[in-house]
């Protein structure tokens, strides 16, 4: 199964076109190619290193609240 998890960008290095984005206690470096107009604050649904589109902060909680409820929060950190 894949999963695109919700993370909040925190910084844009935009000579690399990579955002860090921030999900729970952990920070990743992702590509930001496939996604325009990103800016600090936003969130970008990711997958594999890619960010795959923005959502709203409503639906990245509401997100993240389901994977706790299934009990996948543990594998994000």
């Amino acid at each position: 199964m894949c999963l695109a998890i919700p993370g909040k960008v925190v910084a844009i290095d935009e000579a690399t076109d990579t955002a860090t984005v921030s999900v729970g206690n952990v920070k990743k470096d992702v590509s930001i190619a496939l996604v325009e107009d990103v800016a600090p604050g936003d969130y970008l649904l990711v997958h594999v290193g890619y960010a795959l589109n923005k959502i709203s902060e409503e639906e990245a909680e509401k997100t993240l609240k389901l994977f706790e409820e299934a009990g996948l929060t543990e594998e994000l950190a």
